[in-house]
């Protein structure tokens, strides 16, 4: 390879420094042997306005050098797939999604049964640990969804009555603005030569969609039902032992409303005891007060056959996988890209209500849900059946989010947040509401 012959600075200020020679020089080329002193250039800016950046270190991260490196490495492993395949979910690609990109390939790389040390070593050399919060508060806050457990017939019985139905050929769903997930858009059927609102969670219990062949199978109960709507996917088994995987597949556009937050608001449960065990409980024990309450929530989601899955597979998150129990976790898709890796450290309910155990895991983002909104905002994907169920119930505890950046970005120049506006002291909090495990 032929050495290309650059101009020396003597010659360069010859000219008076014509604007390619003084180029030249402050890109450190001129003369010839400043070209190998070039500097590297900086690593790009990662800016998050809603949120609050710190940057942290591994070595002070409570729990991190105890936990399963290996398995959160096997969930990551599972999100590369997309990320090398596909495109971010807005235009242009976000930083974080361009940065992840080598950095799969690098974990493909990896022989499949990697030891505990080098998994921990990956993500350290990979990523660096940035603590991130919203601006009005130090924490995060977490709830948990799972995947109910059904029994049920194909066909209507007098112990299975209420059916879940597939997505009508009528619904009209709005697209959603880029990055917005699809169960926030609005959703219409044709009437006539104009568009209306579609049915609402009444109209349907009250037989709207009733004789037009779209059952899936048919379930106990309207709470069957409307626990796995909120759940987004169920396993349902026949009386011959098949087990069906059902799977969202669309929504009528109405809005969501948490039942949780009205039986406090009733003062029927106290806000330290809501759960969804303690909803159910409710519903079961008050069939005419639980059916008018489910109906606050016009919300109603549709589903589909998930044959693609498994019997060991976990349901499918928004990134197009199936779920790993502990693992994955649902974020706001707005603001994060899938894939990306969280440290979670927090205390919560896991061996039943009013104790606090200790949670440092970490978590690949690969699921979203309307109600998982802010920066430090997740849902904790916690299996199938009855017992995960009450877990994920009782979660809705606040939480440090470590979010693994990749080393190529920068968060250290970010700007400080702007500070909250302070909250008049006659205002109370809003009671919080999530998607999945939060009812």
């Amino acid at each position: 390879m032929r050495t290309p012959i650059l101009p020396s600075a003597r010659f360069c200020r010859a000219l008076a420094l014509s604007l390619a020679c003084a180029l030249l020089l402050a890109a450190g080329l001129a003369g010839g042997p400043a070209l190998a002193r070039e500097k590297p250039h900086p690593a790009p800016l990662f800016v998050m306005p809603e949120a609050a950046l710190e940057p942290a270190r591994f070595a002070n991260l409570p729990g991190w050098a105890q936990d399963d490196h290996r398995a959160a490495l096997a969930t990551f492993r599972a999100s590369c797939g997309p990320i090398l395949r596909g495109t971010d979910e807005v235009t242009p690609p976000r930083p974080v999604f361009l940065a992840l990109r080598p950095i799969c390939r690098e974990a493909l790389r990896l022989p499949r049964h990697t030891s505990e040390a080098r998994a921990r070593r990956f993500f350290e050399q990979a990523f660096r640990p940035v603590l991130i919060s919203p601006i009005e508060s130090p924490t995060g806050f977490l709830t948990g969804y799972y995947e109910p457990e059904l029994e049920g017939s194909l066909t209507p019985t007098a112990e299975f009555t209420t059916p879940i139905y597939r997505r009508p050929a009528d619904l009209i769903l709005e697209s959603p603005a880029p990055g917005v997930p699809a169960n926030r858009g609005q959703a219409f059927r044709r009437e006539g030569d104009r568009l209306v609102p579609y049915y609402d969670r009444a109209a349907i219990d009250d037989g709207a969609l009733k004789d037009r062949g779209l059952e899936i199978v048919w379930v106990r109960s309207a709470a069957d039902v409307f626990f796995t709507q909120i759940q987004g996917s169920a396993r349902v088994r026949l009386p011959d032992g098949t087990v069906l995987r059902l799977n969202y597949d669309g929504h009528n556009g109405q809005t969501y409303t948490p039942v949780g937050r009205i039986l406090v608001e009733r003062g029927i449960v106290p806000r330290e005891k809501i759960s969804m065990d303690a909803i159910r409980a409710y519903i079961a024990d008050h069939p005419a007060e639980g059916r008018e309450l489910m109906r606050q929530n016009k919300s109603y989601v549709f589903f589909r056959l998930a044959t693609e899955l498994s019997a060991t597979d976990g349901a499918v998150g928004a990134q197009g996988l199936p779920l790993t129990a502990g693992r994955s976790i649902a974020v706001d898709r707005r603001l994060h890209v899938y894939g990306t890796p969280f440290f979670i450290d927090a205390r919560l309910p896991l061996d039943g209500p009013g104790t606090s155990n200790t949670f440092q895991r970490l978590m690949i983002a690969q699921d979203t849900g309307s109600a998982i909104v802010g920066p430090a905002r997740a849902d904790l994907f916690l299996g199938a059946g009855a017992e995960a169920g009450s877990v994920a119930g009782r979660i809705q505890n606040r939480g440090r989010f470590i979010m693994l950046l990749p080393r190529r970005l920068d968060p250290t120049r970010a700007p400080p947040p702007p500070r909250p506006p302070r909250r008049p002291a006659h205002l109370p909090a809003e009671a919080s509401s999530g998607a999945g495990g939060t009812p």
